[in-house]
C-alpha cells in the first residue's frame, strides 16, 4: 500500500476542482484528476466562449505544487468509466484518503435570464452528471475508505441548495448533494468515514471571469468577495485532518467558517461567507452566481 496520502478530484480541468487539486498536491498528496478535456478535445463553453484548461495541465500544476497529479479521461456521465477510475486508483495506491465529487454539467446558457421552461432541457443534465455521478462515484470510493476505516467524501454545494441561484436544475442539484452526504455519513458512521458537503462562496474561475465581463453589474460586488479554488481545496485538506471529522460527518459546511476553524486564509484575507455578506442562506439572493 503506497504511503503517500490519495484523492480523487472529479471535475478537475479547470476552475473549483482544477484549484482544490492543486491545494491537495500542495500537502504532497496524490492526486486524480479527472474529466473529458484532455488535449483538444471536449472544450467547455459559456456564452459563446470557450473556457480553457484540461486535465493534463491540471496534473502538471499538481506536481508543480508538490504532489503527484495523474490525469484519467473520464465522462461522469457513464458509470463504467466511474468504475474503472476508482479500480484504477485501488490497482496503483491500494487507498484513498479524500474524494472530491466536483464534476458538474453546466450549461453554456446557465446564467440566461429567464424562467426555466424558457431555456432548454438540457439544463436538466446536471441531475446526471453533478447528483447521480457523485452518487456512483461515492459508491465505489466507499469500500476503499471502509477498508481502511477512514476517509473523506466531499461534496462541492453552494448557497444555491437553500435560495434561488440559477434556476431549479441547479437548486435540486445542490439540495441532492447536501442530502447525499447526510444519509451517506449515516451508512458510514461506524466505519471512520465521513461524508460531508461543502458551501462555497462565489468562485474565482475561468467561468466566472467570463461573467464578470458579461455581466459586470450583476457580478461585481460578488466577484470584490469571491474565493479562489486553492482556498477551498487547502480547506479540504484541512478538514480531512481533524481530530473531530467524526463530529462534522453528515453536515453542510460554509468553507469560509470552516477557514476561521483552521486558520486558513486566502492569499491573507479571509473571505466573508454568504452568510455574512448577503444574510442567511435561505433569504432569496438577488443575484445569480456560478
Amino acid at each position: 500500500m503506497s504511503e503517500q496520502r490519495v484523492a480523487v478530484v472529479t471535475g478537475a480541468s479547470r476552475g473549483v476542482g482544477k484549484g482544490m487539486a492543486i491545494a491537495l498536491g500542495e500537502a504532497g498528496m496524490t492526486v486524480y484528476v479527472t474529466g473529458r478535456s484532455s488535449g483538444s478535445q471536449g472544450g467547455a463553453h459559456l456564452c459563446g466562449e470557450v473556457l480553457p484548461g484540461t486535465i493534463d495541465e491540471t496534473a502538471e500544476a499538481v506536481t508543480r505544487a508538490g504532489g503527484r497529479g495523474i490525469p484519467v479521461l473520464c465522462d461522469h456521465g457513464d458509470d463504467e468509466q466511474i468504475q474503472a477510475l476508482f479500480e484504477r486508483v485501488e490497482r496503483d495506491n491500494g487507498r484513498l484518503d479524500i474524494l472530491v465529487n466536483n464534476a458538474t454539467f453546466l450549461h453554456d446558457r446557465l446564467i440566461d435570464a429567464g424562467g426555466f421552461w424558457q431555456k432548454p432541457l438540457d439544463m436538466v443534465r446536471i441531475l446526471d452528471v453533478g447528483l447521480r455521478s457523485a452518487y456512483v462515484a461515492s459508491y465505489y470510493a466507499a469500500p476503499l475508505m471502509v477498508r481502511q476505516q477512514r476517509g473523506l467524501i466531499a461534496f462541492v454545494s453552494s448557497f444555491g441548495a437553500n435560495c434561488y441561484m440559477h434556476g431549479p436544475a441547479y437548486g435540486a442539484q445542490k439540495a441532492g448533494v447536501d442530502k447525499l452526504a447526510a444519509d451517506m455519513a449515516v451508512d458510514l458512521e461506524d466505519h471512520g468515514v465521513a461524508a460531508v458537503s461543502l458551501w462555497l462562496g462565489p468562485q474565482l474561475t475561468e467561468r466566472t471571469r467570463v461573467a464578470g465581463r458579461l455581466r459586470a453589474d450583476q457580478y461585481a460586488e460578488l466577484l470584490a468577495v469571491a474565493e479562489t479554488p486553492q482556498f477551498n481545496g487547502r480547506i479540504v485538506e484541512a478538514l480531512s485532518r481533524d481530530s473531530e471529522l467524526a463530529s462534522l460527518s453528515g453536515k453542510a459546511l460554509i468553507t469560509a467558517e470552516l477557514a476561521e476553524r483552521y486558520g486558513i486564509t486566502d492569499n491573507g484575507r479571509l473571505p466573508p461567507s454568504y452568510r455574512e455578506q448577503f444574510g442567511a442562506p435561505k433569504e432569496q439572493h438577488p443575484a445569480r452566481v456560478v
